[in-house]
């Protein structure tokens, strides 16, 4: 196969798993790379479970996180015709056979197996029936399933795995396998090696849990004489005890992570690593330079750990790449977003910022952005974070122990004295003053130098005051934000409450 083609099959029996992306991501990565193509292909077999609204998630959310695919989606419901044929020739070549054996029966062989201490494997009840009989069954009705005649010649199969090396499993670990449950549904196992073969899938990137599927499906590719496509299977997603993940102890849904404020640039640079490095210690990446870096022999054969902390400290990196500007448009977005209005975990009443169409409103959401920005790991933060710019300043509310700092030597009793200090020094400034960080910086340290204190003793607590928080922006950023009217008040507020 000369060109490169990879798939995307996804089942749409629930919304977009984290699992999904990393191997959609890998495999749009490796196309994109090699100047290939990517199929979407919706294995959508499972009709009980696959709905609409699962598909439209998966599909969605690839597109949110940069991603895309060639061509139409192939769907696995349309083409039953073709995997009909190809049971059909298998049957009529004795290469596969119909099965009646009961479930009751199977579990019974399969407790007796348990008791004695080996492996089941179906005895091959049906293997050799006599057609007669076999067509008697079926002209009654009666229920089977469709199971492939494993071949007696072959021992094991082997395969060069583009993640794992060279890879062997002997045949006596596997049994006549079921194909389909009849002549009209086909099984994965089946169907999946009839889609690779006819839309010419040239490598197959997907987990490691698949690589028991692999020696069936190589069976099947030589069966009918097809060429086998290049197999990679990735690392399992763990947990941080090393379980798989599972949505017992982790956020499963890229919806969630979306929700929860990370964005999708950053969930995909995340995603990139888990299973996969440089061979520098380059960790924040755009999508055009993981389709330029990215390589198969550069994954992981081990188990990836979902690190939360290392998805956190991520996305915040990529906060500080943003301009205000476009910091601004993205928090905005966020909080009218789906993911959030779906959320039962936030409800962002955005009213508090007034009308954002107002150009006043607008340019100091903006400045309170800018003072929260860099410290943002998600941006369902940035609401809680803003509130302090927008709190009545004549009410701020916060405790008074909260002034305490051993290292700065402040408590509540001499918080007091260091905003009667810092009121003198806004009160006395010159109506002319310009009102910034660094004007202001330059009076500060001059006032506080020629009173003999240290800058922390008077700082610290006019922060406290200003934000209502011992977490906050900086002092002198605070002052100019808040102008110098309303530093006074809030000022006042915090000689009131130290008294």
């Amino acid at each position: 196969m000369s060109e490169i083609i990879v798939r995307y099959p996804p089942s749409p029996t629930g919304f977009f798993h984290i699992g999904t992306a990393r191997t959609v991501l890998y495999n749009f990565l490796f196309a994109q790379k090699n100047k290939g193509k990517a199929i979407m292909r919706m294995e959508d077999t499972d009709k009980n479970r696959s709905e609409k609204q699962f598909e439209e998630n998966i599909l969605s959310g690839i597109q949110t996180l940069g991603m895309k695919w060639d061509g139409e989606i192939e769907y696995q419901s349309k083409r039953t015709e073709i995997y009909t044929k190809y049971l059909s020739q298998l049957l009529a070549e004795d290469k596969a056979y119909y099965c009646f054996s009961t479930p009751e029966e199977l579990n019974t062989l399969r407790e007796l197996a348990q008791k004695e201490k080996r492996a089941f494997r179906y005895p091959e009840t049906w293997r050799g029936a006599d057609k007669k009989l076999v067509q008697e069954k079926l002209d009654a009705g009666e229920k089977s399933v469709i199971r492939y005649k494993l071949p007696k010649n072959v021992s094991e199969i082997t395969f060069t795995d583009a993640v794992r090396g060279e890879v062997t499993i002997k045949l006596t670990e596997l049994d006549d396998f079921v194909i389909a449950k009849n002549l009209e549904t086909a099984l994965y196992n089946f169907c999946v090696v009839i889609d690779d073969h006819d839309m010419n899938i040239s490598h197959v990137i997907r987990g490691e849990d698949h690589i028991s599927n692999t020696p069936k499906q190589i069976l099947l590719f030589k069966e009918f004489g097809w060429e086998i496509p290049t197999f990679a299977h990735l690392p399992l997603i763990l947990n941080a005890d090393k379980s798989k993940l599972s949505k017992r102890k982790n956020k499963v849904s890229v919806d969630d992570y979306l929700a929860d404020g990370f964005l999708p640039e950053a969930l995909i640079n995340f995603l990139a690593l888990l299973g996969w490095n440089t061979s520098d210690e380059q960790e924040i990446f755009t999508m055009e330079e993981l389709v330029e870096k990215f390589s198969l022999d550069r994954v992981h054969k081990g188990g990836a750990i979902f690190d939360i902390e290392k998805l956190k400290w991520i996305n915040q990196e990529w906060i500080k790449k943003m301009d205000i500007s476009e910091f601004y448009k993205r928090v905005l977005e966020y909080w009218k977003s789906e993911y959030v209005k779906k959320s039962e975990k936030y409800n962002f009443d955005i009213s508090l910022f007034g009308d954002l169409n107002n150009e006043k409103n607008s340019i100091f959401l903006q400045e309170a952005l800018a003072l929260v920005k860099d410290r943002t790991k998600q941006l369902s933060e940035v609401f809680e974070n803003l509130e302090l710019f927008y709190t009545e300043d004549a009410t701020l509310a916060y405790s008074t122990d909260i002034y305490f700092h051993k290292k700065m030597k402040t408590s509540r009793e001499t918080a007091e004295e260091s905003l009667k200090f810092a009121k003198k020094i806004i009160e006395n400034l010159d109506d002319n003053f310009k009102f910034t960080a660094d004007n202001l910086k330059t009076v500060f340290v001059e006032k506080i130098k020629e009173a003999g204190f240290k800058n922390g003793y008077i700082l610290y607590p006019l922060r406290v005051a200003l934000s209502g928080s011992e977490f906050s922006p900086g002092t002198l950023e605070l002052l100019e934000i808040f102008g110098k009217e309303r530093s006074l008040v809030r000022m006042n507020r915090g000689i009131d409450l130290c008294q």
